[in-house]
């Protein structure tokens, strides 16, 4: 049984700045399932997923020191890193054949679950159920948007044609939104 005390998020960066490999797997077992669910939900590809998970993490191993904690916390991060992963391959597959998105309900959202460590399940349940309630505080014209954007990979321009709202409106709606769930969620 493994004795070490657990890492947090921020010092394995900092140690992955250093190339240290150990902090990379501990990192990458931490996460990789998760960005793996995120990815699929919007992608609906094996494939395309784990190129999407494979990317982020080459990508941390880049830019790990490039992390500033005081802009927000590691996992909201790699998220970031994650969408933008997401967006770039939807992006792509559009080019090559037009993609209409099938709206769907937030909370039918699930992640693939695959011996996952039970603390780690607890932990991510909990953040998903944090989540989702406070998304169902949102007005409904703000979770709209931010539904689009976060659980489907479309752009603020693809919304805006998708919905009719014009452009400003979105980037605006899903500003206050993601300002109401940070509040929320703190």
């Amino acid at each position: 049984m493994d004795c070490r005390p657990i890492a947090s998020d921020h010092s394995l960066l900092n140690q992955i700045a250093k190339h240290d490999q150990t902090a990379f797997e501990e990192l990458y077992n931490r996460y990789a399932r998760i960005i793996y669910s995120v990815a699929f939900k919007s992608l609906k590809s094996v494939e395309e997923s784990e190129e999407v998970v494979l990317d982020v993490f080459s990508q941390v191993w880049r830019i790990s020191e490039r992390y500033d904690a005081t802009k927000g916390r590691v996992d909201t991060w790699l998220f970031m890193l994650t969408r933008s992963r997401i967006l770039d391959k939807l992006r792509k597959l559009q080019r090559s054949q037009p993609l209409t998105p099938v709206l769907t309900k937030v909370s039918e959202t699930q992640t693939l679950s695959s011996s996952v460590d039970p603390i780690e399940e607890v932990v991510v349940s909990e953040r998903r159920s944090r989540v989702l309630a406070a998304l169902k505080l949102l007005p409904s014209e703000q979770r709209l948007v931010i539904e689009l954007a976060y659980y489907h990979g479309l752009s603020h321009s693809q919304i805006s044609v998708q919905t009719g709202i014009s452009l400003g409106t979105v980037k605006t709606r899903i500003r206050l939104g993601l300002n109401k769930l940070k509040s929320a969620l703190e």
